[in-house]
């Protein structure tokens, strides 16, 4: 079998909506997005945090909007951001007009949630005055009494009626322009939900293990669960929900997809745990070098092992690559053939050189073939 057979991932088809200006849904690539965690009234702490994933390269972001102080202060804050907004409401349908006209790009609402239909309408016209598109957000922790009563506890089943039951309010109200989710704490539970709404619906879906912990427990449990989705198939947007800052939130994102093959953004580190066969301190090489590489967004792939047993080989697969060699000096491939040797001292510096280069160059081709075009 080759490579590229065993790599192909077959994406679940859904109809395309538009988040602002980035495509959710249909051939879109995965957006990756966050939440900010200030309060939102404060526009100058909000505004920072977004820059941050800005940075990281988040595609959306969204903000929660409890209150009138909140969607007062989104409209300079939807005006700094760079990346479309999305409003968090919860019940309070007058909130969510609000948002729409201070130019948010989606809502995070469930309709059922917001009292009659009158007020339901209201809140659609709003949206389709201001361009806004929704998400519905069904989540485990928050099911509808009537749900929780007949299926006896949050399940999968339970979470998929909810999610269709919302959808079909905004279908009645001639509205379409929605994404949905099914979040769970529970990795299987969250999971199951995903599958089986994947099976009962063609709207693009947002992908998220909710309230999944810290950095590293929240990593891992969203890692598989997102990763396990991405990999059937399922899934056009995706946020992983961290006890930790947001633009970590968007690092890890952007590393399930990088790892499934879904998207390509920074640089690839491929590195060994390193052993006692180390010519150099491989664990602290690499943490420099993802430091001080962090500014760059240019799909670049870099290797840096310990000795000769698997480096060359790793090497081959790589743009750069370095293998531990003897008396303090290493070697150095480019394009995976060996090219020059660096020394210990020098190394760090040396490679983040060759990235830098290498990276300009891709930009310069790419912008060159654009002008061509």
């Amino acid at each position: 079998m080759s490579v590229r057979a065993y790599r192909q991932i077959i994406r679940r088809k859904s109809r395309q909506i538009m988040v602002g200006n980035v495509p959710v849904g249909g051939d879109a690539p995965i957006s990756v997005q966050t939440m900010t965690n200030t309060v939102t009234s404060d526009v100058e702490g909000t505004i920072a945090q977004i820059r941050a994933a800005e940075a990281a390269g988040v595609d959306i972001v969204r903000v929660s909007c409890p209150d009138e102080e909140s969607t007062a202060a989104l409209k300079a804050i939807v005006k700094a951001a760079r990346v479309p907004v999305v409003a968090d409401i919860h019940f309070h349908y007058k909130r969510a007009i609000e948002a729409a006209e201070a130019g948010a790009a989606c809502l995070r609402i469930n309709p059922g949630n917001i009292g009659s239909a009158a007020r339901v309408r209201e809140v659609v016209k709003a949206a389709k005055d201001h361009g806004c598109s929704m998400r519905i957000g069904v989540n485990a922790g928050s099911l509808e009494r009537e749900l929780l009563e007949r299926y006896g506890e949050p399940c999968p089943e339970a979470m998929v009626e909810s999610a269709l039951n919302h959808a079909k309010i905004l279908e009645d109200n001639d509205f379409r322009e929605f994404k949905i989710s099914v979040k769970a704490s529970d990795v299987f539970l969250a999971v199951a939900a995903y599958q089986g709404l994947a099976e009962a619906c063609d709207y693009p879906l947002h992908l998220g293990v909710t309230e999944a912990g810290g950095l590293i427990t929240g990593t891992v449990k969203s890692s598989i669960g997102i990763g396990s989705l991405l990999w059937a198939g399922i899934g056009d947007t995706i946020r992983v929900s961290l006890s930790a800052e947001p633009v970590e939130e968007v690092k890890v994102g952007f590393e399930i997809l990088k790892g499934l093959g879904l998207r390509h953004r920074g640089v690839s580190i491929v590195s060994c745990p390193s052993c006692a066969r180390q010519a150099f301190q491989v664990i602290k090489t690499v943490e420099v070098l993802e430091k001080r590489l962090a500014h760059i967004s240019t799909p670049i792939t870099l290797s840096i092992i310990g000795c000769v047993v698997n480096g060359p080989g790793e090497a081959r697969e790589t743009m750069i690559g370095v293998t531990g060699g003897g008396n303090g000096t290493h070697m150095v491939y480019v394009n995976g053939v060996t090219d020059h040797k660096i020394d210990d001292g020098r190394m760090i510096d040396h490679v983040v050189g060759l990235v830098e280069q290498r990276a300009a160059e891709i930009e310069a081709a790419k912008a060159a073939a654009a002008a061509a075009e």
